[in-house]
């Protein structure tokens, strides 16, 4: 037996891994890094990747830096998954350039955050995504994180922004369950649980999979919660999930952002990862060291 879910549309896979981007000790960016970690991350188990998203420090690296990210990632995975390309900011005029630029160096994708600080009404940011939509003939994946960006798409807008063909999917850090249902019931959207704590609940209710962080660390262990609720397990779902729950907790709200935790982790087990920049700062050593013991707590079973 095999649960609903199975029935979702997948535009850019299941399991997404929001990958950080590798930085060397002095802050350049890491290309070599990158084909590594890509690489690692598709053997086990992501079926997609999110590049420049919020994780991949999209507010501090350049425009040239992020199309050589696709490039260079797009080499090392070959046609293997989907790339999505993050290319959302505050100005509808530069992200358009972005989508145009993500498009030529070989994304599949893009993904688009509310434009941020500005706090655009309802009105203005529908015209935002459709202008963006617009430009490009790559599929859109909207990002709505209001506890970020002081917007919130309203499932009203959402509803409307689904009738254009290519905004086809949502990562979703919204937090309102109730009006994240109110668009899969009326909308053939494919949304992706932006919260890792909500990769099961969503994927319950007819979500497509994940954007995750905490894929970075663990993409294996992710992945095995969609897989055992396609095979009817329910009840081994939810113990993968609800075991997954401490390191969750101390990776994305125990202070510190996923960015600043994952580069901890992964410099740790000797994985691409590299420095942040600022206006991040690198985990202390107090901090690594609980992180690394919840990650082998939970990677041991």
């Amino acid at each position: 037996m095999t649960n609903a879910a199975t029935s979702a549309p997948s535009p850019f896979g299941r399991a997404l891994c929001a990958m950080i981007t590798p930085f060397t000790g002095s802050g350049a960016l890491d290309l070599d890094g990158a084909r590594l970690l890509a690489v690692r991350l598709v053997s086990e188990g992501c079926d997609g990747l999110v590049l420049s998203g919020t994780t991949g420090e999209s507010p501090t690296t350049s425009d040239a830096e992020k199309a050589a990210l696709v490039t260079a990632v797009r080499e090392a995975v070959g046609d293997r998954v989907p790339l999505v390309s993050g290319v959302g900011t505050f100005d509808t005029r530069h992200t358009v350039e972005l989508a145009l630029q993500a498009e030529k160096a070989g994304a599949d994708g893009v993904l688009v955050v509310s434009p941020y600080y500005s706090r655009p009404p309802q009105d203005a940011l529908e015209a935002h995504f459709r202008e963006v939509a617009d430009a490009s003939g790559l599929p859109v994946m909207l990002y709505d994180i209001p506890g970020r960006t002081g917007t919130r798409i309203e499932p009203e807008t959402m509803i409307r922004l689904a009738e254009h063909p290519r905004i086809v999917a949502v990562k979703d850090c919204s937090y309102d369950f109730l009006g994240t249902q109110k668009v899969l019931d009326r909308t053939d959207l494919a949304y992706y649980a932006g919260c890792d704590e909500h990769i099961l609940a969503l994927y319950a209710v007819g979500a497509t999979g994940y954007v995750s962080t905490v894929a970075n660390v663990v993409p294996a262990q992710l992945r095995a919660i969609l897989d055992a609720f396609e095979a009817g397990d329910t009840p081994v779902s939810a113990r993968l999930q609800q075991r997954a729950t401490p390191l969750i907790e101390l990776m994305m709200a125990a202070g510190l952002p996923g960015t600043v935790t994952v580069k901890a982790l992964l410099n740790s087990l000797g994985l691409p990862g590299g420095s942040v920049r600022a206006p991040l700062r690198p985990a202390g050593r107090e901090a690594t060291r609980e992180l690394l013991a919840a990650y082998e707590e939970f990677v041991a079973g």
